[in-house]
């Protein structure tokens, strides 16, 4: 029923995830891991795209206001400030978040990058009710090798960093959908309801961030684009000790 949302995904992605992480993920010990690392990984998809609004686009104040948006959030993850119920009523914008003037592109990257900063902290939440409906406790976990292998490969000269980065973000919402969809039948029931909830806004991110990619482009990316397919890969097929929710085949 959702194949029409995969089918793009899995042509953009180099690969499919392997079998044996499937295996994996599957086994009921894993599930704290999979669930506290699917937390941290939609707040870290929120803290990326409201670093790349206040790098590129925004001004001082709506710097802040997206700052102070996203607060609550980190205090809960880093330093287990507030509960779920304190944050379900932060994912608020008291006052309209502007561009800098003359950024050409500004309005366009709010729009699409406000909407999915919402969404990622309401999953957010949503995830954490999940994990005090299993009854298992929040601690945070290192972070997998998958996002600092892809950022190690962003140029150093501007508006190509920029481009890249946008570029790494549609590869880990692509890859996060296509995950989504693998684990979903193996889940429980209503954590796999879940999973297949999430794919529509996981195929859209993916798709917006890879607009705004060619927008600010204003050429042709692919050969950047299959540059980051193949590191992307790599990251997904080669052997990794570390288990993790983006973590490449277990070597285990």
């Amino acid at each position: 029923m959702y194949q029409h949302l995969l089918e793009p995904i899995n042509t953009f992605l180099k690969c499919s995830t392997p079998d044996a992480w499937i295996k994996e993920a599957k086994k009921t010990e894993n599930l704290s891991v999979i669930l506290r690392d699917h937390l941290l990984c939609e707040l870290k998809a929120a803290q990326s795209a409201v670093f790349l609004l206040k790098r590129y686009v925004l001004t001082e104040e709506s710097s802040e206001q997206l700052s102070r948006l996203i607060e609550p959030y980190e205090k809960f993850a880093y330093k287990r400030m507030g509960d779920a119920n304190t944050l379900k009523s932060k994912n608020l914008l008291s006052k309209s978040i502007v561009p800098r003037p003359a950024c050409a592109y500004g309005q366009d990257m709010i729009d699409k990058m406000v909407l999915l900063i919402r969404e990622e902290l309401h999953h957010f939440c949503q995830v954490l009710d999940i994990l005090e409906e299993n009854q298992i406790p929040y601690e945070p976990i290192p972070a997998s090798r998958y996002a600092k292998g892809m950022m190690k490969h962003v140029r150093t000269y501007e508006p190509e960093a920029f481009i890249d980065k946008l570029i790494i973000g549609a590869f880990i919402e692509a890859r996060s959908c296509e995950r989504f969809a693998k684990l979903a039948p193996h889940l429980d029931p209503e954590i796999g309801k879940f999973y297949v909830s999430l794919l529509r806004s996981e195929a859209r991110h993916y798709q917006d961030y890879l607009t705004l990619a060619e927008l600010i482009a204003g050429c042709d990316i692919s050969e950047r684009i299959a540059f980051f397919a193949q590191a992307e890969a790599g990251l997904i097929t080669e052997p990794d000790t570390d288990f993790k929710f983006h973590s490449g085949s277990p070597a285990l």
